[in-house]
């Protein structure tokens, strides 16, 4: 049994040129090495990552303490007590053990997961394993492991950024674009590609060439005040392309961030006017327009975390005016987290989990929730963040989990690319033995 050598953990920087977590684990097989991500739009009872606070060092954004955590508690206890690599929720469960609070908010979720995502990829290097692989074993998907059929996603590229994302008025957060009529990965990320470049120059030679500038995830961020212009603009660049009806559009409106008090809605929060404020009735009306008006196929975070009647008066009633399946994606409602997930699914609020890793702060909780959102027929939507580095796991975590869908920004910045890229690899890999989920992201899992 290959034993873990040495656990290293240092700071490095995330796309925002923040400090994040860096973890670099060390068995006779080599170093397998994880970085951490960190979220902006971010939901209140996601696991903590521990921040130092000191003003006088990176505003307060330095995570000196959780890599002492590593070095210091976490990496020494886990080499002390010789779990094996390939036992990744034994490690998990070990780790948060260690921490023993329920946000992770001792160790910080950001050291936990650090080393739990190190592990996991060394766990595939014994197993002899691609991680993808590897992580299908974890999941416990039996027909993926002997049938060797495995599910390349299709690729959802947050091309125009609004919210916290952007400067600007435009409230929602993320328009982007699917390609689910494509072959193949490989072709879908082309198209996506060329759209974005149309786009690109659409809105430079409509709104300046300022309007060219990207946001955080590296989508265009044109000074338009509304939904409606922004997904014009798209849906221009996707017709001008020749890709209508094959190449359609997502939008997270990421809605807590403009929700106000008595479940009302501020669709111009980021102006002093404040003259379009919405009741949680009147904004579902509104997605109704625009999922009727526009070729909108994911709808993510119409609503707040804590206004669930809005939740389930839009799915329940206003929805089904629609007649056309759009997924409805749980975010800062959910973080990642079994018990807020069964909570979502006994309310019948969605049908869709977004799954990000350090939402929740381990590998096999991760593992977990994507598992009982499949048992109850809802769809996993595996996410970057808007602090991203250069590591690829969640590409490897998609296709391990058959989950069909992924996003990772614009096709346009490395820390983005990173993972589209993967993918390529991974396709590339896979053969034969790979389907391209397309039509059937949402239900990638039975395929």
């Amino acid at each position: 049994m290959t034993t873990i050598e040495r656990i290293h953990a240092r700071y490095v920087y995330d796309s925002r040129g923040n400090p994040t977590v860096e973890v670099d684990l060390t068995t006779n097989l080599g170093t397998f090495r994880s970085i951490v991500p960190s979220g902006a739009s971010t939901g209140s009872n996601e696991a903590v990552e521990l921040k130092d606070g000191d003003k006088s060092k990176w505003e307060g954004k330095g995570v000196l303490q959780a890599v002492e955590n590593v070095n210091e508690i976490l990496g020494p206890e886990l080499i002390k007590s010789e779990i094996s690599v390939t036992k990744q929720k034994q490690v998990d469960d070990f780790l948060k053990k260690l921490d023993g609070t329920a946000n992770k908010i001792k160790l910080g979720a950001n050291a936990i997961l650090g080393v739990s995502m190190a592990v996991c990829k060394a766990g595939a290097a014994e197993l002899k394993l691609p991680l993808y692989e590897h992580i299908a074993q974890l999941a416990g998907d039996e027909a993926a492991i002997k049938n060797k059929k495995y599910v390349l996603p299709v690729p959802f590229l947050n091309v125009l950024n609004g919210g916290v994302h952007a400067g600007g008025k435009l409230a929602f957060q993320e328009f982007m674009i699917a390609p689910i009529g494509a072959s193949s990965f490989r072709e879908g990320l082309r198209y996506a590609t060329e759209v974005y470049h149309t786009l690109k120059k659409l809105a430079q030679s409509k709104y300046g060439q300022g309007a060219g500038n990207v946001g955080d995830e590296g989508g265009v961020a044109p000074d338009v005040d509304t939904a409606e212009e922004a997904l014009d603009l798209i849906y221009e660049a996707i017709k001008k392309c020749g890709y209508e009806g094959k190449v359609c559009i997502g939008m997270d409106a990421a809605s807590s961030e403009f929700h106000k008090v008595a479940k009302q809605y501020d669709l111009d929060f980021k102006s002093p006017e404040h003259n379009k404020i919405l009741s949680g009735e009147q904004l579902g009306e509104l997605y109704v327009e625009l999922l009727q008006k526009y070729p909108i196929v994911l709808l993510e975070d119409p609503f707040a975390e804590d206004d669930w009647d809005s939740w389930k008066h839009f799915y329940n009633v206003t929805y089904k005016k629609l007649d056309q399946n759009v997924e409805i994606v749980t975010d800062d409602l959910t973080v990642t987290n079994t018990k807020l997930l069964q909570n979502a699914i006994q309310e019948r609020v969605g049908n869709s989990l977004l799954l990000k890793v350090n939402q929740i702060g381990t590998v096999s909780e991760s593992i977990d929730a994507a598992n009982m959102a499949f048992k109850n027929d809802w769809s996993v939507f595996v996410s970057h963040r808007s602090g991203e580095t250069e590591d690829t796991f969640i590409a490897d975590l998609t296709v391990g989990l058959k989950a069909g869908h992924l996003k990772s920004g614009a096709p346009a910045r490395s820390e983005r690319l990173a993972k589209y890229n993967q993918l390529l690899r991974i396709e590339e890999q896979i053969g034969d033995d790979g389907v391209y989920a397309g039509r059937d992201f949402g239900r990638a899992k039975k395929l």
